[in-house]
C-alpha cells in the first residue's frame, strides 16, 4: 500500500460520510420546513395521483423545463441522461462477479451505451455552461459558484472520457481498489495521472454537494408549487406548525 492509496482510501470514506449524512439532514430541513400557503403552479393537479404522475413528468422528462425553454431542456436532459448511464456504468466497479444485479450491469448493451454517453453529458454540460454565459437574464442572475460546479463536473466528465478513449487505466486494480473499500480490505491505487484527478474531482464534488445548487435533485420532492394537490376550495390548507398553534390557541380558550 502506497501513502497515495491510503490517502485516497481516507478521503473516499470522508467524502462519504459528509455527503451521506449533510444530505440526510438538508432532506430533513426540507421536509420540516412549513408550507403555510396553498401555491402549486396551475394548471395542477386535483388528486394525490395527479401529484405522483405530475412530479414523475417533473423527474424523469423535466416538463416543465421544456415548456420554458427547447434548448435548456435539451442540454439539461442530454446531461442527466449521460449521467444516469455512467451512474449504471459505474456500478461494475463497486460489485462483484457473483452478485445478483451483474448480468445487468457488464452487458455490453449498458457499457456501450454508458462509455459513450459521456459524449453527451460533454455536449449538454457545454450547453448548460455557454447559457450562463450567452443569455443575458442568466448570465445576471449566475454566481461564480455556478460555473465553477459546471466546471468541476466538465473537468469530471472529460478526465473520464479520456479514459476511456486516449489513455487507459489498469482497470483490473482500480476495480480491487473500489471493492477493498466497499469491504474494508484496502487494495493499490493505480499511480496514474488520469485516475488520481478522476478520483480526486469525484470526491470534491461529493463534500460540495451538500452546500450546493446540486440540492435541487431531492429539493425537486419538496417543493410545494410541485407536490401540492390544488383544492383550496374543498379542503382548507394548514400547515404542520399551523395546526400546532391553532390546537395551542383551542386548548387556552377551553
Amino acid at each position: 500500500m502506497t501513502a497515495l492509496s491510503i490517502f485516497f482510501a481516507l478521503l473516499f470514506y470522508a467524502a462519504t460520510a459528509i455527503f451521506v449524512v449533510g444530505l440526510a439532514r438538508k432532506i430533513m430541513q426540507y421536509s420540516r420546513t412549513p408550507a403555510p400557503l396553498k401555491i402549486p403552479t396551475t394548471p395542477a393537479p386535483v388528486t394525490q395521483t395527479g401529484v405522483v404522475l405530475r412530479m414523475a413528468r417533473e423527474v424523469v422528462l423535466f416538463a416543465s423545463l421544456f415548456k420554458a425553454s427547447k434548448w435548456t431542456w435539451l442540454f439539461g436532459w442530454m446531461f442527466h441522461l449521460a449521467l444516469l448511464l455512467a451512474f449504471f456504468r459505474h456500478l461494475r466497479y463497486a460489485m462483484s462477479p457473483d452478485n445478483v444485479l451483474w448480468p445487468l450491469i457488464n452487458n455490453n448493451l449498458v457499457q456501450a451505451f454508458g462509455q459513450y454517453g459521456a459524449f453527451a453529458m460533454l455536449i449538454g454540460l457545454l450547453g448548460l455552461f455557454g447559457r450562463r454565459i450567452f443569455v443575458d437574464r442568466v448570465r445576471y442572475i449566475s454566481a461564480p459558484s455556478d460555473y465553477l460546479m459546471l466546471v468541476l463536473i466538465l473537468a469530471i466528465a472529460g478526465s473520464g472520457t479520456l479514459m476511456s478513449f486516449v489513455d487507459h487505466t489498469d482497470i483490473v486494480q482500480l476495480k480491487a481498489f473500489v471493492l477493498g473499500l466497499i469491504y474494508f480490505n484496502w487494495q493499490a491505487l493505480p499511480a496514474d495521472g488520469l485516475v488520481i484527478t478522476h478520483l480526486g474531482l469525484v470526491a470534491v464534488l461529493m463534500i460540495i454537494f451538500p452546500i450546493s445548487k446540486l440540492l435541487h435533485a431531492p429539493g425537486v420532492f419538496f417543493s410545494p408549487t410541485r407536490n401540492q394537490i390544488d383544492n383550496p376550495r374543498e379542503k382548507r390548507h394548514i400547515s404542520a406548525w399551523g395546526q400546532a398553534i391553532d390546537d395551542a390557541e383551542a386548548k387556552a380558550e377551553a
